[in-house]
């Protein structure tokens, strides 16, 4: 079978450099372009951090698109706090040989989707949802060309992360995720209720450090970093290692379970803004829209992403 065809929409982040480095350690998936958004930190952070990795993995081929600067109508909250004041605090930042692509990414992934044949391209959302939003609004011809939209975004029996109630991707920009929910693509969502079993811990990173090639050693530093804030908070040993689950999907789909569901999301209100509430219980008679993943096999999840890593 030919690669399966993917955009990576990412907001880097360690858990998304980690994405990323399963994805182009992995020969099923063909990497078409990393659009960056605002999100973990600023843009400009983002979209350095997306080359940095793709050089770390020796893959300077792979075009990196700066996207949304700040969500479609609030202001950009960020998070320092948890993944340092570059987003990838844990390795020295540089600047990758090749420059930022010209094109904006909205337009990267508009055209892309209609230059590719119907259904053939994923878009793999580590981040905000805001650039996948401003393509559908501006563009709404491409919903039908979409393959399926695999994201990592809220949380349901787990709560939030944030705040009480909502995810961080999801919190950032609400309104943006109401509109991919709402546009009618196939929609796969990694929420905290599955990333929160795949934890980092000591001996996990032990292993991947022992691949001893760049892209693990710059990894198992970046989470001997990333892990230090979750551990403090949840007590665990380890964090979750959220965003490489959207590729896990992609190459072992087995390896998890979940099933369809509504999902809507919270934009009104102050005390729960940003929530995704899911019909898991179908109690309400809406629509489903979303395939919801609920539950990973954590350890087959931690053996192919150290296996892939270790190829690079």
């Amino acid at each position: 079978m030919s690669p399966r065809k993917i955009i990576i929409d990412t907001d880097p982040g360690q858990d998304d450099a980690a994405a990323i480095m399963l994805a182009l350690a992995s020969p099923e998936l063909e990497v078409l372009g990393i659009t960056a958004v605002a999100g973990n930190v600023p843009l400009a952070l983002t979209a350095r951090n997306a080359r940095m990795i793709t050089e770390i993995c020796g893959r300077g081929d792979i075009p990196v698109y700066a996207g949304a600067d700040r969500p479609l109508a609030r202001e950009l909250v960020t998070a320092e706090h948890v993944h340092g004041k570059t987003g990838l605090d844990g390795v020295d930042p540089f600047e990758a040989e090749r420059p930022l692509e010209p094109e904006h990414a909205v337009d990267f992934i508009t055209r892309t989707l209609r230059q590719q044949p119907e259904g053939e391209v994923t878009l793999c959302a580590l981040g905000p949802l805001t650039n996948i939003a401003m393509v559908l609004e501006r563009a709404p011809d491409v919903a039908a060309r979409i393959k399926e939209i695999v994201l990592m975004g809220g949380g349901f029996f787990e709560g939030g992360n944030i705040t009480p109630s909502a995810e961080f991707n999801i919190f950032v920009d609400p309104e943006a995720a109401k509109q991919v929910f709402g546009a009618g693509v196939a929609v796969t969502m990694m929420p905290l209720d599955v990333t929160h079993k795949v934890l980092t811990t000591r001996v996990r990173v032990e292993r991947l450090r022992a691949n001893g090639n760049r892209p693990s050693l710059a990894m198992a530093d970046m989470l001997e970093f990333f892990e230090r804030f979750d551990e403090e908070k949840y007590g665990t040993d380890g964090g979750p290692l959220h965003d490489p689950t959207v590729i896990a999907w992609l190459l072992d789909p087995e390896m998890f379970s979940g099933r369809q569901c509504n999902v809507e999301i919270e934009t009104g209100s102050e005390l729960t803004l940003g929530a995704t509430v899911v019909d898991w219980w179908k109690v309400t008679g809406r629509a489903e829209n979303a395939f919801v993943v609920r539950d990973v096999d954590a350890d087959r999840f931690f053996d192919l992403f150290i296996e892939r890593v270790g190829r690079l």
